[in-house]
């Protein structure tokens, strides 16, 4: 799945171990899904849990949502299983947890064939340290934000405004798009809460985050809502293209819209603004 044109707005958490819920998921209107081996499963349910998921990825029937397997660490009991069990059962990608260097990456990678993309979890104090060289390994093509772990080691306040992980939020967004990959934000854990989720949302994708990681399947309408380009945008990012190329093809060399001068930097984005909007189209046409 080509990670650069694929829309990442939603990303909902599915437990591996629950069949009910993997079948709902197909008929979901989620941009991608990760498959949870870890937190979602109990320790007496992990060994059933592969069995599950997997007879369920080759079933199929997921469309064009991209389908993620969040494995357990390597470093524990059930981890090197799941990624035996797991690894061409017809995921996307395979999301490692506990990730706090980049020879954690190089561990799975050695495991992996090599066409399998990487997405790692960024839930340490550690791993937002070193995530310029966690996203900048060959194999990583996504980044997920573990707000509720980080709130945890920092030994930080919740704040509605998250002011107290805007460091690390920042920095993981940082390392993602040196990377030219994908960064999606942290859980919102007031799943009926839906004004305050709007909320997160809009500030997650101020940040420059792609997307954000659900736990429960009412999310996703504010979550895709929030995470698309508006109607607005899509119209004045055309009229920029057009305006820049009229300028271009005149010699004038400076365009102005709404009284704003567009250079190709905008233009830039606004060609990517047009592009992500395709892609929620295509998406949607399901």
């Amino acid at each position: 799945m080509d990670t650069s044109t694929h829309p990442y707005r939603s990303v909902l958490y599915i437990p591996g171990s629950k069949e009910r819920a993997l079948d709902k998921a197909r008929t979901l209107p989620t941009d991608a899904i990760i498959f949870d081996l870890e937190d979602a499963v109990a320790p007496d349910a992990k060994a059933s849990a592969r069995t599950t998921l997997a007879a369920a990825l080759r079933e199929g029937g997921f469309g064009k949502r991209a389908k993620i397997v969040r494995i357990n660490a390597l470093t524990t009991e059930w981890g090197l299983e799941d990624v035996r069990v797991l690894r061409d059962a017809g995921a996307d990608a395979i999301l490692l947890p506990k990730v706090n260097t980049r020879s954690d990456v190089d561990n799975l990678a050695d495991l992996l064939s090599p066409t399998m993309p990487i997405w790692t979890m960024m839930e340490t104090p550690v791993s937002v340290f070193n995530a310029r060289d966690i996203a900048a390994h060959g194999r990583v093509t996504g980044l997920v934000t573990g707000t509720n772990d980080l709130t945890k080691d920092l030994n930080c306040r919740y704040r509605v405004d998250r002011l107290p992980l805007m460091t690390a939020l920042q920095m993981i967004v940082m390392a993602a798009r040196a990377a030219r990959i994908v960064a999606i934000d942290g859980v919102y854990n007031r799943f009926r809460d839906g004004d305050g989720l709007k909320a997160e949302c809009e500030q997650g994708r101020d940040l420059g985050f792609d997307g954000k990681t659900l736990i429960h399947p009412a999310q996703i309408e504010v979550t895709n809502t929030a995470f698309a380009p508006t109607q607005s945008e899509v119209e004045l990012a055309g009229r920029q293209i057009a305006a820049y190329e009229q300028s271009m093809a005149s010699g004038q060399g400076v365009a102005v819209v709404d009284g704003q001068i567009v250079e190709n930097l905008h233009v830039v984005a606004a060609k990517r603004i047009l592009a992500k909007a395709e892609a929620i189209a295509q998406m949607a046409a399901e």
